[in-house]
């Protein structure tokens, strides 16, 4: 009787017992990451030719980068789509399935094809990698290893290699789908750099957002000629100051040109502060050429506007004129204006740099 009912026990699972107290969780979470960051590392060092070959192809390609995958690996192809079409390589996702009910016809002879699958056996893939590869230039496979279906089928066939998946159970995607990513990105990054993608190529695709911000030059942003304050450097100090209150918009520095009408020098408020301190009211009748600093920091035209901050951060100046190729005034950045920049486009914010000395060095 006994062995009978031994024989009807049910043997239940090894109940898997959650981490309890703050430090093993801790612990726990950053194995997790260090797990696909040695992943990483590891197929970093482990890729060969194909890879450099895969971003030939990508740099080489006169149509769009069509990207294909399925579940997870699916979701990373998205991703790289993204990278892919922010630098400089169009590109779009086809899902397998969708593939086989017509949107096959969105590959065209021009086309590179870009099939990722970590096992190189998913159903889906496989069976559109023949037709992806004969309607297209050509069928790049990022795969776990050279030996399956999908690789076998492709043009180039890059190994990302076998990973230990960070999951406890060592099923869910998260490693290889990590190294996926990663090596999709540095591929994309060769091509980029292929292609001789610039950081101002790099603007016109991320017009807003934090990026843009960063991207935007100093003519999208600098008050205009035509309402900055403008003098000639050969009158005196109370004749330009008199002449520039008419000319522009109030700014804190006077640009003074010469006969050329090309950048002189610069005057500013603080210049003619220290001057009114010092009780010499007499110097307004000098020349300004005596007071001016000459050969002031320009930005040129078209220079990045986080350059020119760095500019003036580093030189604690709070007016930096821009100039053209003739070294010839063409607007003028204000801190006043960039700080009402920060402030419309991030919220509050302070200055980015300490106490402004308005005399550039």
């Amino acid at each position: 009787m006994s062995g009978q009912k031994r024989q009807h026990q049910r043997v239940s699972p090894t109940p898997v017992l959650a981490p309890g107290s703050m430090l093993e969780r801790l612990r726990l979470l950053r194995a997790n990451v260090s797990t696909e960051g040695h992943a990483i590392l590891a197929a970093s060092s482990a890729l060969g030719p194909e890879a450099v070959t895969a971003a030939e192809l990508t740099a080489e390609c006169d149509g769009c980068i069509v990207v294909t995958g399925v579940g997870k690996a699916g979701l990373v192809g998205q991703k790289l789509v993204a990278t892919l079409a922010s630098t400089g390589s169009p590109a779009h996702f086809l899902h397998p399935s969708e593939a086989v009910h017509g949107d096959l016809g969105r590959v065209r002879k021009c086309d590179l094809v870009w099939a990722i699958s970590n096992s190189g056996r998913s159903e889906e893939v496989v069976r559109i990698a023949p037709h992806l590869r004969a309607n297209s230039s050509g069928l790049i496979s990022i795969t776990s290893d050279h030996d399956n279906p999908l690789a076998v089928a492709a043009d180039c066939s890059v190994a990302i290699g076998k990973h230990d998946e960070a999951c406890p159970n060592g099923l869910a995607p998260t490693a290889s789908t990590a190294v996926m990513m990663a090596v999709g990105d540095g591929i994309a990054m060769l091509a980029s750099q292929m292609r001789s993608f610039t950081a101002q190529d790099f603007a016109r695709y991320h017009p807003g957002g934090a990026l843009g911000r960063k991207l935007i030059d100093v003519d999208q942003v600098m008050r205009p000629l035509s309402v900055c304050r403008l003098a000639s450097s050969d009158v005196s100090i109370r004749s330009a100051m008199v002449a520039a209150s008419q000319s522009g918009r109030r700014t804190g520095a006077v640009m003074l040109l010469d006969q050329q009408g090309k950048l002189a020098g610069l005057f500013t408020d603080s210049d003619l502060a220290r001057l009114l301190e010092a009780r010499q009211e007499t110097a307004l009748d000098a020349s300004i050429a005596s007071r001016m600093t000459r050969e002031p920091a320009t930005a040129v035209s078209g220079t990045l506007l986080q350059d020119a901050m760095a500019l003036m951060s580093q030189r604690r100046i709070s007016e930096l004129p821009v100039v053209n190729a003739e070294a010839e005034p063409v607007g003028l950045l204000d801190i006043t204006d960039l700080v009402s920049l920060t402030e419309a486009r991030r919220g509050p914010a302070t200055v980015p740099f300490g106490p402004v000395d308005e005399r550039s060095p």
